[in-house]
């Protein structure tokens, strides 16, 4: 089989969980919004680390975040807050969890204009990168061109997830969202 350069050089008998990642999820199309805020904040919160620690961490992600279900993040207080940075299983950065209760806020807005935060992304079309950046950093905190260039790359809303010699493109191109 042909893999993108990085999965090809991971060893077979490793528990690296990347080739999962690569082969079921990255750059595939994701339809719910607490999906999508789930992905924003893994993403949020590889800034400055390996995405292999976010993988190897992304269950007691989804536990401490409450599913990533946005309207329950949205609301967390200060006790919510103290809680994560005290949880060992997830990444205890108190800028990246200030963000992810602000940036659940802001879906939900974006929920209430458009309908939902899928629909948001998909309004604004085909843009550049720089305009995505642009547009997430006027909407969203602890984003930055890489966060929101991987981030859009792993939803399918910006090519580069696969290379075309990897057998898994085919099949991420006929997944490809109708907006692309």
């Amino acid at each position: 089989m042909n893999y993108c350069e990085f999965v090809a050089s991971l060893d077979e008998n490793s528990d690296n969980p990347n080739k999962h990642y690569h082969d079921n999820e990255y750059g595939f199309e994701i339809e719910s919004d607490n999906a999508l805020f789930g992905r924003l904040i893994l993403e949020i919160n590889q800034a400055g680390l390996s995405w292999t620690t976010i993988l190897k961490k992304q269950d007691n992600f989804y536990k401490a975040y409450d599913e990533f279900d946005v309207e329950i993040v949205a609301n967390y207080g200060q006790e919510d807050i103290e809680r994560l940075l005290q949880d060992k299983g997830i990444i205890r950065n108190k800028l990246k969890v200030n963000a992810a209760v602000y940036n659940a806020n802001r879906i939900l807005e974006l929920q209430k204009e458009y309908g939902s935060f899928k629909l948001w992304l998909e309004s604004n079309g085909k843009i550049s990168k720089d305009e995505w950046v642009s547009l997430f950093k006027k909407n969203f905190k602890f984003v930055g061109g890489e966060i929101v260039n991987e981030f859009l790359m792993s939803i399918g809303f910006l090519e580069g997830a696969h290379y075309p010699e990897c057998d898994i493109y085919k099949k991420h191109i006929d997944c490809k969202p109708k907006w692309l």
